[in-house]
């Protein structure tokens, strides 16, 4: 426990530099070891003024690289399987952020590999369950008080999409989120999804649907619904609240500051998700280098990343079709019994 914790970060982009920040000046006990993005101008930026490391182009040598005890992955999600692969294969912990893989093909190859292994080596960054307020509503879900939950009304709004941005990325990138959260919030798998949208919003780049409303059925029958708007035009915003048989319970509207001044009060409203979730990114990565550092893996594992892929392209199937399309999961290997969900 008093070494540092060596981290190769993979990937460069806002959130592989917001988590080499984070690690050099928010998290005890790590430091940043290696950086690998195709852009190599781009990785040095990101470790620009760190001490000791090095920077790569292929992934792989930044593993390779002196001092790596451990890896961050952030870079797109194509590249993860190939990245979580590797680094089984050298017996490196891993954070990876999700999606841990796009396709469920993908994803149920990476979670074979880890279950060949018979450790965990995984964590998935659904970093919703690391938030202050996600973690109050699962405590209440779970204490019982509201008796069975029936439904979650959930929202998911960003200000703008990013160029490229596809119809299926609503879903299998942005709906992600809800669909761990939900797995996690209720207890239960998903089995079957919908969606519904409605005319596209004159804010959509052209040929975008959105937004999209997605509705789930769990496997003790609840119902959740979220309302997935990206390119809202006005801020990021994220909402859920529970309707059980004894009460309800919302999160998500109080989360900014509210400024009063001559003539008025206004609420801010977070930019991106970087500022609305800055506090369970922090609480996240800080909870992983503790339990690597320990010899532990916990939170989201590899069983919820294959879950969270299956059940979103179960809901890129059910919007291009415009039908009820059901969940097919693998069976759950051992290894991940009695684990998250």
């Amino acid at each position: 426990m008093g070494e540092l914790l060596g981290v190769a970060v993979l990937g460069a982009g806002s959130m592989g530099a917001d988590h080499i920040r984070r690690l050099d000046r928010v998290v005890a006990g790590a430091r940043v070891a290696a950086v690998a993005d195709p852009d190599v101008e781009r990785a040095k930026a990101a470790a620009a003024g760190l001490r000791g490391v090095t920077v790569h182009t292929d992934p792989e040598a930044a593993l390779d690289a002196p001092g790596v005890d451990a890896v961050l992955i952030a870079s797109p999600g194509p590249a993860h399987e190939a990245a979580l692969l590797a680094a089984f294969a050298r017996g490196l912990p891993v954070l990876c952020e999700k999606p841990m893989v796009p396709d469920s093909a993908g994803a149920l190859r990476v979670m074979e590999a880890e279950a060949r292994l018979g450790r965990r080596l995984a964590q998935i960054g659904f970093m919703r369950r690391y938030d202050a307020e996600y973690l109050r509503l699962k405590a209440l879900l779970d204490g019982g008080g509201l008796g069975r939950p029936l439904m979650l009304h959930c929202v998911h709004r960003n200000v703008s999409s990013p160029p490229g941005f596809s119809s299926a990325q609503l879903i299998d990138s942005s709906v992600s989120h809800e669909i761990d959260a939900a797995r996690w919030l209720l207890g239960q798998e998903l089995t079957a999804v919908t969606v519904r949208c409605p005319v596209s919003s004159a804010g959509a780049p052209e040929g975008l649907v959105d937004p999209q409303f997605v509705l789930f059925e769990t496997e003790r029958g609840a119902l959740v619904d979220v309302e997935v708007f990206v390119n809202c035009g006005f801020g990021y915003q994220v909402r859920c609240e529970a309707v059980c048989e004894a009460g309800s319970a919302r999160i998500g509207e109080e989360h900014a500051m509210v400024v009063t001044r001559a003539g008025g009060a206004g609420r801010e409203v977070p930019p991106d998700y970087l500022v609305r979730f800055a506090d369970a990114y922090d609480r996240e990565v800080r909870d992983w280098v503790d339990a690597t550092r320990a010899g532990r893996v916990t939170g989201p594992g590899a069983w919820d990343g294959y879950a969270a892929s299956a059940v979103a392209e179960a809901g890129v199937r059910a919007l291009e079709s415009g039908g009820r399309v059901a969940v097919e999961l693998a069976p759950r290997p051992d290894l991940y019994a009695g684990v998250s969900r």
